[in-house]
């Protein structure tokens, strides 16, 4: 009965939201053209729950995947290839088509100093957990999702994502890709320490004693969100449009651009 509700919940909550406008400013065939294997592929969702997520974590991301490349004996019915992993409410740990979010608006991060075998076990932890399920009859994790609209103080939206006993980030997929790259002792942000841990626990009134609090929050409990990998300072941004050559020239401006008009 339990995990019926449950899944109620979930099938509302990851639902399209009314009214969303995506910004999606890349191309799709240069966003696959892009992608290698082990990048992690932030996503502005469109769902209930991504609405909230993109509230309590103060960003634009509300969604992270996994590319490992194309995945032997996984394909979608008109034969495309599965090549990333996702962690999905309703549906567990899933593989999906790169072609899901090509036309979404999306951010490649991608590793730096990585050797291949660092990425193939990043890519094979993520494989492994194919066919893991969301605790569904855990209704402090899933109903905290209603809850974007009352005022939170920011110091306490991220940890308004621990609410609850079950796995808090299991949902928006950003654990999972931060335990596979723990896997391999990669780091997503920045280690403090011993004494600016201390100074950050004793309640220290200034604002890299508060940056100290969030980052020792995060990692206690792997509290990772899409929005840490962004900001990550080990991890690049990569924009498919000036990957795959740009060049300003080919382009044709269809007005004349405004003059800034001096007083």
């Amino acid at each position: 009965m339990l995990e019926k509700i449950g899944r109620w919940v979930a099938s509302y909550l990851t639902q399209p939201a009314k009214g969303f406008m995506p910004l999606a400013t890349g191309n799709p065939d240069a966003f696959a053209r892009t992608l290698r294997p082990g990048d992690v592929v932030l996503v502005e969702g469109n769902t209930r729950v991504a609405t909230a997520i993109k509230y309590l974590t103060q960003s634009t991301w509300s969604h992270a995947c996994l590319y490992v490349g194309p995945i032997q004996g996984r394909t979608e019915p008109d034969g495309e290839p599965h090549a990333m992993i996702e962690a999905d409410m309703d549906l567990g740990v899933i593989s999906i088509p790169v072609s899901k979010y090509a036309n979404a608006h999306t951010r490649i991060c991608r590793p730096v100093g990585v050797s291949m075998s660092d990425v193939e076990q990043v890519c094979e932890f993520g494989r492994s957990r194919i066919g893991y399920a969301y605790d569904l009859s855990n209704f402090f994790d899933l109903f905290r999702y209603f809850m974007p609209i009352p005022p939170v103080p920011t110091r306490l939206r991220r940890r308004l994502l621990a609410f609850g006993a079950g796995e808090p980030t299991r949902a928006i997929c950003s654990t999972l890709i931060a335990q596979a790259y723990y896997s391999i002792g990669y780091p997503i942000l920045p280690s403090i320490g011993a004494a600016e841990a201390a100074a950050a626990k004793a309640g220290e009134q200034s604002p890299r004693a508060e940056r100290n609090r969030e980052i020792l929050h995060i990692q206690h409990h792997s509290l990772f969100t899409p929005r840490d990998f962004d900001i990550s300072p080990y991890f690049a941004v990569i924009k498919p449009t000036l990957e795959t050559g740009f060049d300003f020239h080919r382009f044709i401006l269809e007005e004349e651009a405004p003059r800034w008009i001096s007083s």
